[in-house]
Parts: C-alpha cells; sequence; structure tokens
C-alpha cells in the first residue's frame, strides 16, 4: 500500500467521525506548498491570513510524503499556494485523497520557464519535472510574478481585504526591486570570466541566467537520484581544469557527495546555500529577502568579490 492510499483511509475515518472541519473564513487559511512560498503569502497576506507550509523550513520538496497532518490542513484551506513546474509532484494526489477543490495559485504563472532538460537530469517517477526546471523563485524577478499570482489568489479568495492584498504586494514588489539591484551590485566587482560554482544540486540555474554565473551540479535539477560516478569524476576534473574556486553545500542535500567533490579537486567548501528551503526563523535565510542576501553573499566572498 503507498503512502497516499493509506493517507487517504485516514482521511475518510477522519472524515466519519467529523474531525476534519470546514475552512475557517477569518483569518483566511493558506496552505503554501514550501517555506519560500509560505514568506510570500506571509508578506502579501499579512494579519488577514494563516498559513500552513507542508514542506518546511531545511526540507526537501523533491522528496516529500505527505502526512495526515498535512492533509487535514489542505482540506480545511481556502486556498492553496502552489509553486507549479513540476517541483510538487505529489500535490495532484494530495488534493485528489482530500477532496480539495478549493482555489489554487500556481505561482509560477507567467514565469519563462527553463527548458529542455532530459532524463540525465536525473528526474524520474513522481519527481519528474517534465524537461522543465521548478526552481523558478531564485531569479528575483521571478518572484515578482509569484508576489502577483499569490495577491490575485488572495484577492479571489478575500476579497473583503482586495485593498490590503494589493497595497502589500505592491510594497513588497517594490522591495524585491531593490534585492535584484543588491545582487546585480554585488556581483559587478567579480570579473565573468570566474563566476563559476558548485552546488549540490541544479537548483541555481534560473539565479545563474539572471546574474552572470556558470553553475554547475553532481546532481540534476531532483534531488531523489544519486549521480554516476562517471559524472562526478568528470565534475572533479572540470572543477581542477578551470580552477573553479566556489563549492557549496545545500541546506536540503546531504553533504557528504560536496564534501568528496572538494577533498578530491583541492577546492574548498564555501559554505551552505539555501536552495529548495527556508532556514528555521533562527537561521541565516529566514525570508526569502534573507535567502537570496544570504546565498549572494556568501558566492560572491568565495570568487573574491572586492567590497
Amino acid at each position: 500500500m503507498t503512502p497516499l492510499s493509506r493517507l487517504f483511509i485516514i482521511l475518510t475515518i477522519l472524515f466519519t467521525l467529523g474531525l476534519a472541519g470546514p475552512a475557517g473564513a477569518d483569518p483566511l487559511r493558506v496552505v503554501a506548498s514550501f517555506s519560500v512560498l509560505g514568506d510570500l503569502v506571509h508578506q502579501v497576506g499579512g494579519g488577514h491570513v494563516s498559513v500552513t507550509t507542508l514542506v518546511g523550513p531545511n526540507g526537501d520538496a523533491h522528496v516529500f510524503e505527505p502526512s495526515p497532518t498535512n492533509a487535514k490542513a489542505v482540506q480545511a484551506a481556502g486556498l492553496v499556494v502552489t509553486n507549479g513546474l513540476g517541483l510538487e509532484g505529489w500535490m495532484a494526489r494530495l488534493f485528489q485523497a482530500t477532496g480539495y477543490t478549493g482555489p489554487v495559485v500556481t505561482a509560477t504563472d507567467g514565469v519563462p520557464p527553463r527548458t529542455g532538460f532530459t532524463e540525465a537530469d536525473h528526474d524520474h517517477g513522481d519527481h519528474a519535472h517534465g524537461g522543465v526546471d521548478p526552481h523558478a523563485w531564485q531569479n528575483v524577478a521571478n518572484v515578482k510574478l509569484y508576489v502577483a499570482n499569490i495577491a490575485a489568489g488572495l484577492v479571489l479568495a478575500d476579497p473583503a481585504h482586495a485593498a490590503d492584498y494589493r497595497a502589500a504586494a505592491a510594497a513588497y514588489t517594490a522591495t524585491l526591486d531593490g534585492l535584484d539591484r543588491e545582487v546585480r551590485a554585488a556581483f559587478a566587482s567579480v570579473p565573468p570570466a570566474e563566476r563559476k560554482v558548485i552546488t549540490s544540486h541544479d537548483a541555481f540555474g534560473y539565479y545563474g541566467d539572471a546574474y552572470g554565473l556558470t553553475l554547475l551540479a553532481p546532481e540534476g535539477l531532483n534531488t531523489d537520484a544519486e549521480p554516476s560516478a562517471r559524472a562526478v569524476a568528470g565534475l572533479i576534473g572540470q572543477i581542477r581544469k578551470e580552477g573553479i574556486k566556489a563549492i557549496f553545500i545545500e541546506n536540503m542535500s546531504d553533504p557528504r557527495l560536496i564534501q568528496r567533490i572538494a577533498r578530491e579537486s583541492g577546492a574548498r567548501v564555501g559554505g551552505q546555500l539555501f536552495s529548495d528551503a527556508l532556514s528555521p526563523p533562527d537561521g541565516p535565510a529566514a525570508t526569502y529577502l534573507d535567502m537570496v542576501r544570504h546565498n549572494t553573499k556568501l558566492i560572491t566572498e568565495a570568487l573574491g568579490a572586492r567590497s
């Protein structure tokens, strides 16, 4: 029996006992699929929303398995916010198991996706992305579209507070414009030819495209597969040949592979980046803004940026 089959049975029992009640109206109950979206919903919704995040801080949405608690949150929601682009391969079955038919925001609507990836990128099974890179939040400009989509969903689900949602979205969008300028300024003193970075998995492609970095990773777009020995050896050889200085672990990935690559290539691990999840509240990347600033600081320092 699959985990979601067991989940469906548990939910049936809960509904029979009357333990899964309808969504409350005030504040609006919003379920976000993972922590970055949870923060964005908080930024736009403010005190008018109560946000439940399914994949929490330091969690990995690629390999996530919903629990009965997650299912109850979805069943009680007045709005669900997902990333889309194939990130949440488990979400459709979760909707089916819970019977959720309410409004859904796909935060990446309107985002130009990175495409053309193949099985060599390690996507497979329920976690396959269909040749599309789902990590669009790594480009700050894309997150302005995320915010617009979230605001539209909140207005639809809770029109009584439409003016507040629109005002908060406009203010946060202005903050994102400032953040984008910060990142570009941070890379200004790094020669383009030296902007080469190794990360645990290929989660920073949108960031690299936006800010002029070449990014390499032993794993592909998905964390739910092991890279081949040949791929790892090739990457080590490339690091040595090109003198790549910046190699990083990620908060939601097993660090052992990157540590091995660092040992065998002679590169130095420059620290921990936050890719698919925020940090806990007391960490360095508790919000989306903090995450981008933290990652940019580590990367530019490792590349020898001059302040």
